[in-house]
């Protein structure tokens, strides 16, 4: 009978740290990272299927992403237009680029100002 060893991950790249920032108001997540990622493609493809198709997401999960988005802040982050002749349309409003600007940036001042700390934590994790 084989002995039971433990398995090593198969890692094919580098681990790399990312910061994962969630705002919460309660128990809603009312900002993190699957929302920015879709704000993002929103801004991208000018539509909510098509960016939840990029993501790998449905409709439903998307629209549920954004409506609770858009409840959580003092203004919409995307406007959408209905479908029509030519079909309907979404897009990032100021506050939605405002959003992704500041979440971006915190993501960026948090991973420069941990950069020594980053360095000795992945060099702990198997390659």
């Amino acid at each position: 009978m084989p002995s039971k060893t433990k398995s090593t991950p198969k890692a094919t790249a580098k681990p790399v740290a990312r910061f994962r920032i969630r705002v919460t108001a309660g128990d809603v997540i009312a900002v993190g990272p699957g929302k920015i990622d879709l704000l993002e493609a929103i801004g991208e493809t000018g539509s909510i299927t098509a960016a939840a198709k990029s993501l790998d997401m449905s409709y439903r999960r998307a629209w549920l992403l954004l409506d609770e988005l858009n409840t959580s802040l003092r203004k919409p982050a995307v406007d959408s237009a209905k479908g029509g002749l030519h079909g309907g349309g979404s897009e990032i409003t100021e506050t939605g680029r405002q959003l992704i600007a500041l979440y971006r940036r915190v993501e960026e001042t948090a991973a420069r100002s941990c950069q020594a700390d980053l360095t000795r934590l992945l060099a702990l994790v198997a390659r």
